[in-house]
This record gives C-alpha cells, structure tokens and sequence, in this order.
C-alpha cells in the first residue's frame, strides 16, 4: 500500500519556462520594466514594450532592435500574441486593464504592483551559466529573499558555472564510458570537488578538466 504524506501547502508552484522564441509583452518603459525586460532577452524571448517613454538603456535596446518599441501607451488588442504578460506601469489602472485582457486570453501574468491580479511572479535569482538558483517568500518578505539571494551568490560564483559548462563538454564521453546509472552515481559523488571548484576558481581550467576525466576513468576501473 502507499503511504500518503502530509502534503504541505505553499504559495507557488516552482517552475522553469522556456521562453525560447516566445513573445513577452512589458507594458511600461521605467526602470521596473527594465528590470523585467533583461531577464526575458536572456532567455531568448521576443520582448515586446509598450510605453510612450523608454529608460536609456530600454531605447539603446529597441535602437538595435533587441527589442520591439510601441512607442503608444497600452490600448486593448495589444496582447493578442502575448504567451507572457508582464504589467509595470506608473498607472494601477493601466497595469489592471492590461493583466485582465491577459488573463482572457490565456497568457501568463505578472503585475509589479499588484502581484494578486497575476498568476505568476518572479523569484529573486542567482545565475551562473546554466546554473540557477531562485529564492521566493511568497511575496511576504522581499528584504528577506535579497539577503538570501546574495548569501547564495556569495557561496555559489561562477566556479560552479564553469563546473557545469565543463561537464556539458564531456557529456557524451560520460554516458559511453559509464553507461550504468550506478557508475555515474558514483562519479557524480567523486566528481563534486572542492579540489575542482578551487582549479575554476582559479580559471584553471584545462587542470579542472582533467580532474574530471580522471574520475571518468578512476570509476570505470573500479566497474
């Protein structure tokens, strides 16, 4: 028989998009929609920005087309191709018009000062290459999960990107010379150095690489 287990409550249900080719729309042009319009261009999404005004580094954007400027305020019809809506204007009015005609069609919602009036928010982030690491108090302590943002950044560096990069590379080497589940769980175990992290640290990285390699062939020898 299964055991059931408490199922304990939160507000959010985590997840990653991919947002790869995806059109987003940031109704605003102040320096809140520049924080939301960067991390959508990193992850490759077609950002779209309605405002009559751009902060200098939104119009230096749209001048080189990153981005797509409707230099209008925001009018119904809009969101039409919207996969995700993110709402940041100066006006609540605006900004709840915006998030309602989103949410008749289906899009995915964000409203900077009004997160109840959307259906998803956005985590404080630590980013190193494909490393990321989100932090979320519900909306009910941002100061909070700033802090523990920059304490995971602070233990965390870009050592730990490099790491990944690095056995992105030597992937398909990995799964031919360890090809059972049990062998790469235990390179997994043996390769998490803090020998290795210190080489990257140090932009070794050739001597990483070959500490990693050596635990490819250290477990195979043991299988």
């Amino acid at each position: 028989m299964f055991r059931l287990e408490r199922v304990v409550k939160m507000p959010f249900y985590p997840v990653n998009l991919h947002l790869d080719g995806q059109t987003c729309v940031v109704v605003g042009g102040g320096a809140v929609a520049e924080r939301k319009v960067m991390p959508l261009l990193a992850a490759n999404a077609k950002v779209a920005v309605i405002s009559p005004q751009l902060t200098p580094r939104l119009a230096e954007l749209a001048k080189v087309r990153r981005i797509v400027h409707i230099a209008r305020y925001y009018r119904q019809g809009d969101l039409q191709d919207a996969f995700l809506v993110i709402c940041a204007t100066d006006h609540q009015e605006v900004n709840r018009q915006a998030a309602q005609a989103a949410k008749q069609q289906g899009a995915l919602i964000n409203v900077a000062d009004a997160p109840e009036l959307g259906n998803f928010s956005v985590p404080a982030q630590v980013t190193s290459g494909d490393l990321l690491i989100t932090v979320s108090t519900g909306g009910k302590n941002p100061v909070m999960a700033r802090r523990l943002r920059e304490e995971l950044a602070a233990t965390y560096g870009p050592e730990y990107g490099e790491y990944i990069a690095l056995l992105g590379r030597i992937r398909v080497e990995l799964k031919e010379r360890l090809a059972s589940t049990k062998e790469r769980e235990a390179f997994w175990r043996e390769s998490i150095d803090q020998d290795i992290l210190e080489l990257l640290r140090q932009r070794k990285i050739k001597e990483a690489e070959a500490k990693v390699r050596n635990a490819i062939s250290s477990i195979g020898l043991k299988s």
